[in-house]
């Protein structure tokens, strides 16, 4: 026994076992991504592309709804006096269910949310006002050159024009009706509001971008409602405490403002800016079916081919792409 272990005891060490290396193949032969994998990356750019583009479509539904209650608001309140109401109700709402903190933000982000805020106003009081003077559909069809214009300016495809110019006659089929006589004043406050639309499509993608979630929205509101409060009061006065008035203008602002803002906030975080401008093209469409709902307003054979005209012109630019805006 003890000589066994003696012979065992002499016999030369096992050397260790090297480590495998790891074998890293040289950049030029890194197998590229398969088919599916691509396939799968693609499929999920699409579905989020498609999500934006429903989140689109949803706050324009909501927003002509809203705008139709508003119609109906308008004896009580005046123009000024309903935009109130609606930005007012609605930065209420946006802040308590955002509550966005105020600290760590730039100059730079504050100006943004600033700018974002005045448009707001500004295009809301300039395109009331507007109706207030001309018909509905003339409004919304010189409304919508600011749009018009931005899509053809941020996109960096020249199919782009065609979709636009598409976007155009449609729109602009919609209105004939309404451009006969019309008041210079509100035709111009009309193309103001539709300048001041293009900015706010600008100005919500940035927004977007520079907050999370809903926290720029919120607090641009409310710059929004603080400057329209002077003009409100001096023009509607005690008429927004009435119950009925202030139940219907928050029914206008959470259709017209709180919805359609924060889902376009949502969309513009992956949607091109020219392709969400051309889709805006569906607004005049969806005025024309709220106003056939809700108002009992008849579409004669030439709004519906305007509808058309806008709906195909819309298709058209999202199936596209468009540049990046």
């Amino acid at each position: 026994m003890n000589e066994s272990r003696h012979e065992s005891s002499s016999l030369p060490p096992v050397p260790p076992v090297p480590e495998p290396v790891p074998v890293t193949a040289p950049a030029s032969e890194v197998v590229p991504a398969s088919p599916e994998v691509r396939a799968a990356e693609q499929g999920a750019a699409a579905g989020g592309h498609l999500t934006s583009v429903a989140l689109v479509i949803g706050g324009i539904i909501s927003l002509q709804f809203g705008a139709s209650v508003a119609v109906l608001l308008f004896p009580r309140a005046g123009a000024l006096g309903v935009v109130t109401l609606r930005l007012v109700v609605a930065a209420l709402v946006l802040m308590i269910a955002c509550r966005p903190r105020l600290r760590g933000y730039s100059r730079g982000d504050w100006a943004t949310v600033l700018a974002f805020g005045v448009a707001l106003v500004g295009m809301n009081s300039l395109f009331y006002e507007a109706i207030d003077r001309i018909p509905l559909g003339a409004a919304v069809t010189l409304e919508f050159m600011g749009p018009l214009i931005l899509s053809v300016v941020t996109s960096r495809r020249a199919l782009s024009l065609v979709w636009a110019a598409l976007a155009l006659g449609g729109v602009a089929l919609l209105g004939r009706e309404g451009f006969d006589g019309l008041d210079p004043l509100g035709a111009g406050l009309a193309l103001t509001a539709g300048a001041l639309w293009a900015a706010y499509i600008l100005l919500s993608s940035r927004t977007g971008q520079r907050f999370p979630q809903a926290d720029g929205l919120a607090l641009a509101m409310t710059v929004a409602a603080l400057l329209s409060l002077p003009l409100g009061i001096s023009t509607a006065g005690t008429a927004l405490l009435d119950p009925v008035t202030i139940g219907l203008g928050a029914a206008v602002a959470l259709l017209s403002s709180v919805t359609p803002y924060t889902l376009e906030l949502l969309a513009l975080r992956k949607l091109p800016a020219s392709g969400f401008a051309v889709m805006m093209s569906l607004e005049p469409a969806a005025a024309a079916l709220a106003g056939f709902l809700v108002l009992h307003q008849a579409l004669g054979w030439a709004e519906v081919v305007a509808i058309a005209l806008v709906v195909l012109a819309s298709v058209g630019a999202v199936r596209s792409g468009g540049g990046k805006g």
